[in-house]
């Protein structure tokens, strides 16, 4: 059996992680104002379970840091996906069976947050320690099937309020926990290796101690708050500044930019051999400046639209290059620098929507003028890209 074949399982069960993560990031929020009707929950508090999300994804970031090496690989992923289908099944079921439904509802949410925080730094480290040829083109495209599944989800969560109406919508977890609970098979056989040879990896205090660490930081920083700033105001913004409908703004936001940010990752993965990552990373990091200009500023509603589509391509393939910059980089970084990473993203990913919310609050609910704020995290991503880029080429021409 070829190497390809031999861990095409493992790539596959990767694949249909990061389409469990998106289910358990995208789910819940298409049925916040079912929630909100059905239940009398307030908005106020509907809002406390997407941050419950995020906070929980952090701490498994952190605990995972050193966890992970001492239960295994695999035990640990196949957690995730325990976890991940155990929360979606509880969402159908928990706010019916409790008191309070908010109460049911949020336990889900953490339950399933746990799965997909595992799932955010156990798939690109196993992905990476596969032994896979040009290995920032295969982490390209398994990235992609996070927006793929971003997608999915919200065009066949759709088309199933449709279909069967959205009073019966607690038996849509169900259908979709099928995937992680399945996926529980496939990481339970596929072969997994371990990141370094030898086994000994820096840790977080070495990891912490080594200058060449913190640009990364930096950039999974940016990255993450350049790409959900723009993903989670999308809707907003199309609703306010462009004129569509909301249900419109609800569906074709999200979706577009997540379809964009597919086609970036694919792109890599298939001409990746031919371009230079720094590069690529350079001219997406300008881009997504542009888009962000274009968006605040242009006082065309189409121009503004195009914009935040085009950012999404532009973010695409930010998170994925970082992590094989600082794998090639730090090859015993090990566990703990994908769960750094992991979370520095996760944290630039609060950050950047509250910034755009709060400068757009503060401009008399002008999400435009926080967009504009927004641009200061495409604008250090670019700087950072290219002071990395142009070390990496002295270092070359150096050894040259």
């Amino acid at each position: 059996m070829s190497k390809g074949n031999k861990y095409s399982i493992t790539l596959r069960a990767c694949y249909l992680a990061f389409i469990t993560q998106a289910i358990t990031a995208n789910l819940a929020p298409l049925l916040f104002l079912r929630f909100h009707t059905e239940f009398g929950i307030p908005l106020g508090k509907i809002a406390v379970i997407p941050i419950s999300f995020f906070i929980t994804q952090l701490i498994v970031d952190i605990i995972c840091a050193t966890l992970v090496n001492r239960i295994g690989y695999r035990a640990a992923v196949v957690c995730s996906e325990a976890f991940a289908g155990i929360g979606l099944v509880g969402l159908s079921t928990l706010p019916f069976i409790l008191p309070d439904a908010f109460t049911g509802i949020l336990i889900s949410a953490v339950i399933y947050a746990v799965g997909s925080g595992l799932i955010e730094v156990l798939a690109s480290p196993i992905v990476e320690a596969c032994p896979f040829e040009n290995k920032a083109s295969v982490m390209s495209i398994l990235h992609s099937f996070y927006c793929w599944g971003c997608v999915g989800v919200i065009a066949l969560s759709s088309l199933f309020f449709a279909v069967f109406g959205i009073e019966h919508w607690r038996w849509l977890p169900l259908i979709w926990a099928i995937i992680p609970f399945y996926n529980i098979y496939n990481f339970a056989v596929c072969p997994i290796l371990s990141l370094t040879d030898d086994g000994r990896e820096m840790g977080i205090w070495k990891l912490l101690k080594t200058p060449l660490f913190f640009p990364g930081i930096i950039l999974m920083v940016c990255a993450g708050s350049s790409e959900i700033a723009m993903a989670q105001w999308f809707s907003a913004f199309a609703e306010s500044a462009v004129g569509l409908p909301k249900a419109a703004g609800d569906l074709v936001g999200p979706c577009l930019f997540a379809v964009a940010m597919g086609i970036c990752r694919l792109i890599y993965g298939k001409f990746g051999e031919k371009l230079e990552l720094t590069g690529f990373m350079l001219g997406s990091g300008v881009l997504c400046l542009m888009c962000y200009f274009t968006a605040s500023l242009s006082g065309s509603p189409v121009i503004c639209l195009i914009g935040c589509i085009a950012c999404g391509f532009s973010v695409g393939i930010m998170w994925p290059g970082t992590i094989s910059i600082m794998s090639k980089a730090l090859p015993k970084g090990g566990t703990a620098m994908f769960a750094l990473l992991a979370m520095a993203g996760d944290l630039g990913g609060a950050i950047g929507p509250g910034i755009v919310g709060f400068f757009a609050q503060t401009n008399n609910d002008d999400i435009k003028k926080g967009m504009l704020a927004g641009a200061v995290f495409p604008l250090v991503l670019t700087i950072s890209v290219a002071a990395i880029m142009i070390k990496t080429r002295k270092e070359r021409k150096n050894k040259g």
